[in-house]
């Protein structure tokens, strides 16, 4: 159905998202300066500030997560380390959003993006049409969860959970449960539902990496240019971990030290009871955990069709290969807190060359960063 033009408001600029890639871009395009009469939209499909981090389960400390980037302009300090970082983050964002008057429209759910025939993009959401000549899309990960389809999934007595709708241990209380995926959720997920659970069961495609060396620059270099080069084939970005490795600490050492983190390869079915593996072996259990990750949220960009062959968008920094007007912040090579930010300055270059025709020289912040969470 073609949209009503009489109801399209006109902007400059459309901001998706308003984590830490959303924030960060918005300042970055608002220092630089719109021509005069123009605004800057930013869309939020969350109830309240925070991105991905508002949904974090209550369990989750401050002092738990590690490798968090301060937002351009604005360190966070003094933050209590037992506070939920749920909370913390929320009320930081918020701040951060209020100082510096990034005025985010929430919730806004936007429901695609398309072309207008005219050299504009049109952005549809549930609370109206915005047409705009520039896209930054920072819709993070948080709300398309990955669930690996398993022969039998559908026959499972139990409970399937997924990190997105964990909401702390106190629910796995003498439960028998099945911790699928080899990242830090599933590490951090496993050590505090063990001392609750009758059982925990940790299962992993691939024998996880843990680092119990600081992870220094070069190596977020290296590590970044691995995920560059996939984005710029068109390949799916990958995690971060899958290069980096897990992160050793005190609470890991004795998780492995008392079994909880023994692993074991991943099954080959689910039953009605449990899991199975092809050599008979089994796990009976009440949860199947799913820890299994994220994918981009880009799915209202579809008519736009970004996509490759290979199945992911191809980046040149952070624009869209097949769409300069679309730049993708938070993805791929930018999908870290300190990337995030570089990746946001560099789409404030770009978008400014676009509307007002001087191109920037290449920002190699955008390129290849140190890796953090």
């Amino acid at each position: 159905m073609d949209t009503d033009t009489a109801n399209v408001v006109d902007s400059e600029v459309v901001v998706i998202g308003a984590g830490q890639a959303g924030l960060s871009t918005a300042h970055h395009l608002a220092r630089r300066g719109l021509a005069p009469g123009t605004e800057l939209v930013v869309l939020d499909g969350s109830p309240a500030p925070g991105g991905a981090w508002q949904h974090r389960w209550p369990t989750l400390t401050f002092g738990q997560v590690h490798g968090i980037h301060a937002l351009p302009g604005m360190e966070l300090t003094g933050a209590d380390p037992d506070r939920p970082s749920s909370a913390v983050l929320g009320e930081y964002f918020a701040d951060y959003e209020d100082h510096y008057g990034l005025r985010v429209r929430r919730p806004v759910r936007v429901r695609r993006v398309r072309d207008d025939g005219a050299g504009r993009l049109l952005v549809e959401t549930d609370h109206g049409v915005w047409r705009t000549r520039a896209l930054v899309n920072a819709t993070g990960t948080w709300e398309s969860p990955f669930r690996p389809n398993v022969p039998g999934h559908d026959r499972f007595r139990g409970r399937h959970l997924h990190t997105a709708d964990y909401r702390g241990p106190q629910e796995m209380r003498d439960a028998r449960v099945v911790v699928v995926g080899g990242g830090t959720s599933a590490v951090q997920h496993l050590l505090e539902i063990a001392p609750l659970a009758r059982s925990t069961t940790w299962v992993t495609r691939r024998p996880p990496v843990f680092r119990s060396t600081e992870f220094d620059p070069e190596e977020g270099r290296r590590a970044v240019a691995l995920v560059d080069r996939r984005v710029r084939a068109g390949l799916p970005p990958r995690s971060v971990v899958s290069v980096t490795g897990l992160p050793m600490n005190e609470a890991v050492r004795r998780g492995r030290q008392d079994g909880t983190l023994d692993r074991f390869p991943m099954f080959d079915e689910i039953t009605p009871d449990g899991v199975a593996w092809a050599d008979g072996s089994t796990v009976t259990a009440d949860v199947l955990l799913w820890a299994t990750g994220f994918r981009p949220a880009v799915r209202h960009l579809a008519p736009l069709r970004l996509r490759e062959p290979g199945g992911g968008i191809s980046m040149d920094g952070t624009r869209a290969v097949r769409d300069p007007r679309v730049h993708l912040v938070g993805y791929g090579p930018s999908a870290s807190t300190i990337g995030a930010n570089r990746a946001g300055r560099a789409a404030a270059r770009e978008i400014d060359a676009l509307l007002y025709g001087v191109r920037p020289a290449r920002d190699a912040d955008a390129r290849a960063q140190p890796v953090a969470a």
